[in-house]
């Protein structure tokens, strides 16, 4: 059964009280008891590695060490430590969180390949080198092509999908990427960050300031940046992703894990209407689209996404 719907005002408040448990928006219930992450939130964890046939693969496990991992892929050009720490570290109250660099991406060696199949592939190994059997995926953008096609390649391996700010292959709006990028030049990381992810509004760009500010919180154990090799070859495969695809819709009809779309009303490189189109091609889907919001949406909402995720996960 597909759940559609826009956050309204009264949807919004309650999605932000239910950031870390399972709750009613109602006035008997209370705030919940915010239970902080200890030694491994996003500022703390200490970046290890793995081998994964023959490259070593850079990554961090945050929050509770049971249960199914949520495993994140970040967007095009994104290292570990690009996700908002709002998000990642609220996740981590009640699930164990993996965010790692694949191959050939920042910290991590190899080549990072052109193709979004490929790079599904090798997140996949990256996975079954962890030991993990079944895992609960999320996917920013790029990373959301790249959950896609992991659930679509090997379902059993996966629980529950998350995608945000993303799209089917042939993604409307996303072959104009290369213009839009263009239209960042000479701005500094931070109004880059402000235009791509936010909108122009006063609390938008608010929240992306302050979203911005969280990202530069750690210092000690810093990822490293992208290769140019590395983000040449992700601009690669986001534009050949971008390039028409008739069975697009058809094929996700094949999915049949529970997935949760989130979105921004006014994002900016993949149109709302691609995330409409996904909730209404897929079995088991819940869209929610957050308003006066861009591409980061789930940045500028942190609270009310954390919330909502949560409760998809946990159902």
């Amino acid at each position: 059964m597909k759940t559609i719907r826009k956050i309204s005002a009264v949807s919004l408040l309650c999605l932000t009280f239910f950031t870390v448990v399972t709750m009613s928006c109602s006035e008997e219930n209370e705030p919940p008891t915010i239970q902080k992450v200890q030694n491994n939130s996003h500022q703390t964890a200490k970046t290890q590695f793995i081998t994964v046939k023959g490259n070593t693969i850079a990554y961090r496990v945050l929050g509770k060490e049971d249960g199914i991992p949520l495993v994140l892929f970040p967007g095009l050009g994104g290292s570990m430590d690009d996700w908002d720490p709002a998000v990642t570290d609220g996740l981590a109250e009640k699930y164990k969180v993996i965010i790692f660099d694949n191959k050939g991406v920042a910290s991590s060696k190899g080549t990072t390949p052109n193709t979004v199949q490929a790079m599904a592939d090798d997140a996949v190994d990256f996975i079954k080198a962890l030991n993990l059997s079944k895992v609960n995926i999320m996917g920013f953008s790029m990373g959301g092509f790249i959950a896609q096609r992991i659930v679509l390649t090997n379902p059993a391996l996966i629980n529950k999908v998350i995608l945000t700010g993303t799209g089917p292959q042939g993604a409307i709006g996303l072959s104009n990427l290369p213009t839009i990028v263009a239209g960042t030049a000479g701005l500094s990381p931070e109004a880059s960050f402000l235009k791509f992810g936010f909108t122009e509004s006063a609390q938008s760009v608010a929240e992306g300031k302050a979203s911005y500010a969280r990202v530069q919180l750690r210092t000690t154990d810093r990822d490293l940046p992208l290769s140019d090799v590395a983000s040449n070859s992700q601009f690669t495969a986001v534009l050949s992703w971008a390039q028409p695809n008739a069975d697009a819709l058809t094929e996700i009809h094949k999915i049949k894990n529970p997935v949760l779309i989130v979105h921004g009303e006014n994002d900016l490189p993949v149109s709302v209407q691609n995330a409409k189109n996904m909730a209404q091609n897929l079995d088991d889907a819940e869209l929610v689209i957050f308003p006066d919001s861009g591409h980061a949406s789930f940045y500028q909402y942190h609270n009310a996404f954390v919330g909502k995720a949560i409760e998809f996960l946990g159902k």
